[in-house]
């Protein structure tokens, strides 16, 4: 009996694992749709289709499986982009079935006529159309095995005429997911143990591909005596339970992290892609694993690159390193590390009036999570706070736009995050630019009956970007918002919604606001003068402030200086 396109396609997507399909319906997609609700697949009708690929793709990179999107044609399935861009550089597995017009109409200009091949051909590993309906199941599986085994994102196609043909040829073609071992041949695993037995300095700096490498890292830090710094995306993963942690470097980063990395005489790079080239030593060894190929050596000249997955690299690796017995180095970097976690941690306290800063938020939300929640913060001094101020515990996991950098990851993001994991407490921190840009997602929340927890940094201001302006030595520019209570809004749309603008009041508020068993929003006034500080200064960035400061007293803000000075010194 022959099918149509669009049910081969949701046959094959249910196969793949797809459990749930984020999207807005529309004309093209109307067929697809039908099916899509006789099957197993869960469909999320979001606000916007960008939110709907934040959402996607959060899912996925917290569950390691296919999640899909589904849009109309035209600018349906565009708004899917900056989503797709995300969840690519994330290496989430996701697929966006992309209807579009009739074939016949095709290049002539026709009314909402894209060409998807284009578009999508830098945000995906996979972007290919279904020609004939013969070819459906057969590209559908083409799509999915792509996101799957390239971790990433795989757009397919589909024109309207061609989702409504049957399929008369219609072979078994079924997705595969190998799980290979990998790692580099027994001659590199030996060069690599002779430069770490010959080295006397040795720093550890893992990132996200580490994930399920802990204690291969620890074991090998422990034998080498290194400290071992992460990346941000790494946090989730490495910061617990590892006695020989120092944190991070880079902007986000700490003295001890900084200094750990650029003082080493060989830097052993596991799974990370940090792209801050003035973050690396200069003069040290530096040898790099890495599952991707493709990364070795494109942030920083390597002595030694190598293919493989971290924690079958280490276990290979570990019977040819011998201890070392001088623990000075790594030693020395982990109080270090210490020192300035309780510094920050006495940093962490209301602010001057009674005000509330970013970070005594942040560690208070912290404070008071479920010990396995999941954190979702937008870009800026959300994200900069969480991956300071959240204790990730080993079952915490903190996920954030570190790679593509956009705004109003935080709520779509969690959405995501709660639909594949309802048992669990989901926390967007958003920031008030961010919440603002996708603010119809909080409908989702009402109308999927997701019970997601958000709270807003409001300083109604593009917080961040001030920063960078103050840095540079300008005073704020096109940063400043109008915003209304949000809290109000929230509560206007069904959620339970509160705002909170003293110190004294957060406590009790945070508590309320958890505890409520559906979606909730608490709106935060935070400090708009708090300031971030990196584990270094650049001269440039200290005579950029002090201009700052000399044109806000020139223009009659002298009090703006004497309040940043209060509340941050």
């Amino acid at each position: 009996m022959s099918k149509k396109v669009a049910e081969i396609i949701v046959e094959v997507l249910e196969q793949s694992g797809v459990k749930r399909c984020y999207g807005i319906v529309g004309d093209t997609l109307n067929l697809i749709a039908e099916h899509l609700d006789k099957s197993s697949i869960d469909w999320v009708h979001v606000r916007h289709e960008e939110a709907g690929a934040f959402a996607a793709g959060c899912e996925a990179l917290l569950t390691g499986q296919l999640t899909a999107c589904a849009g109309s044609c035209g600018p349906g399935s565009l708004h899917f982009i900056n989503g797709l861009y995300e969840a690519n550089r994330n290496r989430s597995p996701v697929v966006l079935i992309a209807s579009s017009i009739l074939m016949s109409e095709m290049g002539f200009e026709f009314i909402q006529e894209v060409d998807f091949k284009s578009v999508f051909k830098e945000c995906s590993v996979c972007c290919d159309m279904i020609m004939t309906a013969d070819q459906a199941r057969k590209k559908t599986v083409m799509a999915c095995q792509a996101a799957i085994a390239k971790r990433g994102v795989a757009v397919l196609i589909v024109p309207v005429d061609v989702s409504h043909a049957e399929a008369h040829e219609d072979y078994p073609y079924r997705v595969h997911s190998p799980r290979p071992t990998i790692r580099p041949n027994d001659a590199e695993i030996a060069e690599i143990a002779d430069i770490l037995n010959a080295s006397d300095k040795v720093t550890i700096y893992a990132g996200s591909g580490c994930e399920d490498a802990l204690q291969a890292i620890v074991t090998t830090a422990e034998r080498l005596k290194s400290p071992v710094a992460h990346t941000s995306r790494g946090k989730s993963f490495l910061e617990h339970d590892n006695p020989y942690n120092v944190g991070m470097t880079g902007i986000l980063g700490n003295e001890a992290g900084y200094k750990a990395v650029l003082e080493c005489d060989t830097l052993l790079l596991l799974g990370a892609d940090f792209a801050w080239r003035q973050f690396y030593p200069d003069k040290a060894k530096i040898v790099q694993i890495d599952l991707d190929p493709t990364h070795l050596g494109r942030r920083h000249h390597v002595t030694l690159g190598a293919v493989g997955d971290v924690k079958d690299t280490l276990t290979a690796l570990l019977p040819l390193l011998k201890p070392k017995a001088d623990g000075t180095f790594q030693e020395t970097y982990v109080r270090r590390f210490q020192e300035h976690k309780e510094a920050w941690k006495k940093q962490w306290v209301p602010g001057h009036n009674d005000t509330i800063p970013g970070s005594y938020l942040t560690a208070a939300i912290s404070a008071r999570a479920a010990p396995d929640a999941l954190f979702s913060a937008d870009d800026g001094t959300p994200i900069f706070w969480a991956t300071r101020c959240i204790d990730t515990n080993g079952k915490r996991r903190v996920f954030g736009s570190l790679l593509h950098g956009t705004m109003a990851t935080a709520l779509p993001g969690a959405l995501g995050l709660k639909k594949a994991e309802p048992d669990r407490q989901v926390i967007a921190l958003c920031g008030d630019g961010g919440l603002s840009m996708l603010l119809g997602e909080l409908l989702t929340a009402i109308q999927e009956d997701i019970p997601v927890k958000v709270a807003v940094y409001d300083n109604a201001k593009l917080g961040f970007v001030e920063i960078e302006q103050m840095s540079e030595g300008m005073l704020d520019t096109f940063t400043r918002m109008k915003n209304p209570d949000f809290g109000k809004v929230a509560e206007a749309m069904g959620l339970w919604g509160k705002t909170v603008s003293k110190a004294s009041d957060l406590d009790a508020a945070i508590d309320e606001w958890l505890s409520q068993p559906g979606p909730a929003l608490l709106n935060v006034k935070v400090n708009p003068l708090e300031l971030f500080r990196p584990p270094f200064i650049e001269p440039k960035a200290a005579v950029g402030m002090a201009l700052y400061s000399m044109r806000a007293i020139l223009h009659g803000r002298g009090a703006d200086v004497v309040e940043i000075m209060r509340e941050n010194l």
